[in-house]
């Protein structure tokens, strides 16, 4: 069983920055894709930012494209989300997540096996 701790939460302005880390550790790491998702009060969970381990393709959600970034560092364990430019709209549960099987898409939610227990980010106006 893979446990996925995730960090760097927290109270941010908008027009700030912030970083999310998140360490795997456990039985034999072992994964295909690493993703970031959120859940805001009253909304689904969405895929806001993910990365194949192996070869680095990735996928950001719309809502997120040219201001967050997504990076893993494959000696430490570690995936990583800097949000850059946050708006109050990014205020949610941020989760992180693995999918040890390889998968064509990197956005399904229902691919990924293994969650943190997520941080909270709040993004003030």
């Amino acid at each position: 069983q893979v446990q996925l701790e995730e960090s760097g939460g927290g109270l941010v302005q908008a027009g700030g920055s912030l970083r999310l880390s998140c360490t795997a550790s456990g039985r034999t790491f072992s994964a295909s894709t690493m993703g970031w998702f959120r859940q805001a009060p009253g909304k689904e969970r969405e895929c806001v930012a993910s990365i194949r381990w192996t070869n680095s393709r990735v996928y950001y959600a719309d809502s997120v494209k040219g201001r967050f970034a997504i990076s893993r560092d494959i000696a430490k364990n570690t995936v990583y989300l800097q949000m850059n430019s946050p708006k109050p709209e990014d205020t949610a549960v941020y989760y992180c997540a693995a999918n040890p099987f390889y998968k064509n898409r990197l956005d399904r939610s229902e691919d990924f096996t293994s969650w943190g227990q997520g941080t909270q980010v709040t993004v003030s106006s």
